[in-house]
């Protein structure tokens, strides 16, 4: 009996402290992605995603000297791909991980553009993790749940043409692969 009781404790204990991490999917239906806006890396013009209505948004977290730096690439194949049927991808500098984005946004946009034709819109540089987060950071975490946040440069969240994000993935998922194509073909395919 008193063993059935401390294990009752422990479990009370898990769950209260386990709730604001699982709590994401109520908020998700309460927020949206539209509600956010960062600023242009160039001209510091604001960049909202309203502006996005309608459209299925990728929002990556970027650095110009990271061992991923090359997804830029990717990025810019898939942008390419769907840009003409509602997608869009948004980067977002970061000197959060290595400060490895230590440059200007004069340095980052030249960058993006030389080696990778970067075309699609690039933010201003932004804290993506812990206390000092862009509040969309805060919100993304929020909604999808406790190990969602960004661990390193590169982390992709897709939103659907509502506002809603629908998925996450790591650094190590390559923006051209399967499984990233198959994740943005489904969101545009669900309200074409």
């Amino acid at each position: 009996m008193r063993f059935a009781k401390g294990i009752c404790f422990l479990m009370l204990v898990g769950a209260a402290v386990m709730w604001p991490f699982t709590r994401g999917n109520a908020e998700v239906q309460q927020g949206s992605a539209y509600d956010y806006s960062f600023t242009t890396l160039l001209g510091s013009k604001p960049l909202p995603l309203s502006d996005y209505k309608g459209s299925v948004i990728m929002v990556v977290n970027t650095a110009s000297h990271c061992g991923f730096t090359s997804q830029y690439e990717g990025l810019q194949k898939l942008y390419e791909r769907f840009k003409d049927r509602g997608f869009v991808i948004v980067g977002v500098p970061s000197n959060d991980f290595g400060k490895q984005e230590p440059g200007s946004g004069e340095e980052i946009a030249k960058f993006c553009k030389a080696n990778y034709g970067v075309s699609f819109p690039m933010a201003s540089k932004q804290v993506v993790t812990g206390d000092g987060s862009h509040p969309f950071y805060v919100w993304a975490r929020s909604a999808l749940g406790f190990g969602t946040a960004p661990k390193w440069n590169f982390h992709k969240y897709l939103i659907d043409r509502e506002g809603k994000l629908v998925d996450y993935f790591n650094s190590t998922t390559a923006p051209d692969s399967d499984r990233v194509a198959k994740a943005v073909e489904k969101a545009l395919e669900k309200s074409e």
